[in-house]
């Protein structure tokens, strides 16, 4: 038994999670954030988990690997996850949120929650306290990364993310951009894209101005490597002039209505928020100047006079080596009371830091209240994510989205069966998650 309330720092998805998850457990938590005594290069507010990235939070579709995620935190009554669900707008298939709403449900939450004390203040260095969850997410403060650089004994580790620019929906020229959902996909059978086509000249000439565009100068170290599934526009144009139209710009299973026809290329904008008076630009985050961004964005069809509230922008992440560090209970190794969470832990993606910091939540009143801590099962997506952090190869060590390649392969019989049906592979993934997971909670119960 441990005496006192357990501390998390942090109160992002994971830190707010977490503390959810100690409280639902009957156990006292502090939660300590440092906004807005300390302010980030991202965040524009004091709430907690506001997100400063993408309002997505992936696909909320049977049978798909962010799908199995989303179900199993909904099994141990997330609360992030039911706080999306109130703040849902239109996205397709997509989980995707108005983000102020988002972000004032879960600080309600949290506010309202006698067992979590909320306390506005920076945690400079990992103070001696009996059990502590580290859920400082990616814009981990200096003093704080010195800290836990000096506790674990390796350097930081950096990585460039980025956020997307948000346009004014009334300054979008609805003659040119439509509503599709890529080959009709969405959950309710509506058209929750606009989409901005290209011909294969306004493809060129935008990609000639990205090419030669101003970025801002950066303040990380100069061979700190991007992070491969949020690269920045520009560096995805610099690596062949084709590379845009088979990623954020594809134009595979849309055809504009003016012409009867795919279009050359594609801007995909996603809505923001349930007014439906801004709309993000999928996955064109960059590390422009913003007025080279306005005039190269206004290359776009259909955003010639577009008006911006935001523009793109990247900022410094950190995340530990997990797999030299990290334990499947999210334990440090070399100091079995501090657990980490959230992206910090070296995981990527929204729900990713939401599970993270409903196991190390879990986890961490199991071990206050002396209980036995027990990792997620191997088959779940919750286990396969674990047993990722703690298990991956620490000297090419990279965060990682859940995904279908790392949970444990189907036995031989079942491979052979399903062997041409991907989705029925997928679907028997699922059950058997489900199914590992009841029993998991049943044993536990």
């Amino acid at each position: 038994m441990v005496a006192g309330p357990i501390h998390i720092i942090g109160g992002g998805l994971a830190g707010c999670e977490a503390a959810w998850q100690i409280a639902r457990s009957g156990l006292q938590a502090v939660l300590h954030e440092m906004r807005p005594m300390r302010p980030t290069a991202a965040h524009q507010t004091d709430r907690l988990a506001e997100l400063v990235c993408s309002n997505s939070l992936k696909s909320d579709q049977a049978p798909s690997a962010s799908w199995l995620l989303k179900e199993e935190l909904r099994r141990f009554d997330s609360l992030l996850i039911r706080c999306a669900a109130a703040a849902r707008v239109p996205g397709g298939h997509a989980l995707t949120v108005d983000r102020e709403r988002f972000a004032a449900e879960v600080t309600s939450a949290i506010d309202g929650e006698p067992a979590i004390e909320l306390r506005r203040e920076e945690i400079a260095e990992i103070p001696d306290w009996p059990v502590t969850i580290i859920a400082t997410g990616p814009l981990t403060s200096d003093a704080l990364a010195q800290s836990i650089a000096q506790l674990t004994g390796a350097d930081r580790l950096f990585f460039y993310d980025s956020i997307s620019p948000i346009v004014d929906a009334a300054t979008i020229d609805m003659t040119v951009a439509f509503r599709a959902s890529r080959y009709g996909k969405s959950l309710d059978g509506s058209d929750d894209y606009l989409n901005c086509p290209f011909d294969k000249a306004q493809y060129e000439r935008f990609v000639d101005a990205l090419l030669a565009a101003q970025s801002v100068e950066s303040h990380v170290p100069g061979d700190v490597p991007f992070f491969e599934a949020c690269l920045p526009i520009e560096e995805i144009a610099r690596r062949g002039r084709e590379t845009l139209r088979f990623g954020p710009m594809k134009p595979m299973g849309l055809t504009d209505p003016r012409t009867g026809r795919r279009p050359y290329a594609v801007v995909q904008l996603r809505q923001e928020n349930l007014r439906a008076d801004s709309f993000n630009l999928v996955g064109f985050q960059n590390h422009l100047k913003f007025p080279e961004q306005a005039r190269i964005l206004r290359l776009i069809p259909g955003l010639e006079n577009a008006e911006f509230f935001r523009f793109g922008q990247i900022h410094r992440n950190t995340y530990i080596n997990a797999p030299a560090l990290l334990g499947p209970t999210m334990q440090l190794r070399g100091h079995p009371r501090i657990f980490f969470a959230g992206q910090i832990s070296g995981v990527e993606g929204y729900v990713e830091s939401i599970a993270t910091g409903l196991m190390a939540g879990l986890h961490a009143a199991a071990l206050a209240t002396g209980g036995e801590l027990r990792a997620f099962p191997r088959e779940s997506a919750l286990g396969s994510l674990a047993h990722y952090i703690s298990g991956a190869d620490p000297a090419n060590y990279q965060p990682a989205n859940i995904a279908f390649d790392l949970f444990p392969a189907l036995d031989d019989a079942t491979r052979l069966r399903l062997k041409h049906d991907k989705k029925a592979r997928h679907a028997e993934i699922c059950r058997r998650a489900l199914a590992s997971l009841e029993e998991f909670q049943h044993a536990h119960a």
